[in-house]
């Protein structure tokens, strides 16, 4: 292992002057990595920092800073100090990260013979809650993506209503064989043991649930229930509109194009958008939003958590309780604003 420059002493790697230290890693940045003058200044700016803290509790020296040095330097970037503002998430990890990156090149040029910086992960950026629509604005969007009844727009309302009433991805959605859709006939009876609460009516929520089979992330499948609206939709689609749709490339693919093809996530994507704005709703929307509320809707009407995680395909309940931080924060507003006592 070489000696970097200002290295001295018979160990030969124990070196007093951090600041030469980080000035050689800066410039083997502009130089051998060739950084862009914008990021170059970043690191310039997050060592600066770092090299504050450390005169301020009295390290001189590379081989005097611990993990625990680091540690505290990062649970000051969020807490901030009277020189310095506190860091959002985002920042406080790019700081950490170019840190890290400057105890490894000590190491690695001899500046130092320990990393005290491995073992410092950057803090985790905070979870945004996901924003659910309002029910009154998925109806209107599932509306207006029904249109005048044309082959496409029967395209568009049957994937729409798979959206928001299984939950799926749109990956999941658009990867649909017609294989993979198990819908009850017009004649077929409701579910075993369910008593139907309106018989006859096509849009029986109770005794008119078919099942999708749905392929998730690391190639997971799992059966989710398909209400009776997303039936209904997909049966006029099938009925009416795929077979105006079908090419010779078709194949087995549930949601085709109007070529004929199988329908790519960045068409779907659109068909949403323009629904949206045909309905007048002017909140940002993605097929994501859809599987949002679905889950949030889900929860609101009283599901069970773990229900709500089967359906949605999480391999953990902790990334479905998110979930369930948006109906808390749903019956706050609901509290102070309905609640005669809830206010000042």
């Amino acid at each position: 292992m070489s000696v970097g420059t200002g290295a001295a002493g018979a160990a030969g790697v124990q070196v007093d002057g951090i600041a030469r230290a980080v000035r050689t890693y800066l410039d083997h940045l502009l130089v051998e990595r060739g950084l862009a003058p914008n990021t170059l200044s970043s690191y310039r700016r997050d060592l600066r920092r770092y090299t504050d803290h450390l005169h301020a509790v009295g390290v001189e020296a590379l081989a005097q800073i611990t993990e625990a040095t680091v540690v505290e330097f990062a649970a000051r970037l969020r807490e901030g100090d009277p020189d310095h503002a506190p860091l959002s998430a985002t920042s406080a990890a790019r700081t950490v990260v170019a840190v890290r990156g400057f105890h490894k090149f000590a190491v690695g040029d001899g500046w130092s013979l320990h990393d005290p910086a491995a073992g410092v992960k950057p803090p985790a950026a905070t979870k945004r809650l996901p924003k659910a629509l309002p029910l009154a604005d998925v109806e209107a969007i599932l509306e207006a993506a029904g249109g005048p009844g044309t082959t496409l727009s029967l395209r568009d309302r049957a994937l729409l209503e798979l959206l928001y009433g299984t939950g799926a991805r749109i990956s999941e959605a658009v990867g649909l064989d017609v294989d993979d859709l198990d819908l009850p006939g017009p004649d077929d009876g409701p579910d075993p043991g369910v008593e139907m609460e309106h018989p006859g009516d096509p849009q029986d929520a109770v005794g008119r649930v078919g099942t999708v089979l749905l392929r998730g992330k690391g190639g997971k499948q799992r059966i989710v229930p398909v209400g009776s609206y997303a039936r209904a939709a997909l049966d006029a689609y099938l009925v009416r509109a795929r077979r105006d749709l079908v090419g010779s490339a078709s194949g087995p693919a549930l949601f085709l194009n109007a070529r004929g093809g199988r329908l790519s996530r960045q068409s779907a994507w659109t068909v949403l958008v323009r629904a949206a704005d045909r309905a007048g709703v002017t909140r940002d929307v993605s097929p994501h939003t859809m599987r949002h509320s679905f889950a949030t809707h889900l929860l609101d009407g009283g599901a069970d958590v773990r229900v709500v995680q089967e359906l949605l395909g999480h391999a953990s309940v902790t990334t479905t309780q998110i979930y369930t931080l948006v109906t808390v924060d749903n019956l706050r507003q609901v509290f102070a604003t309905a609640h005669p006592r809830a206010r000042d």
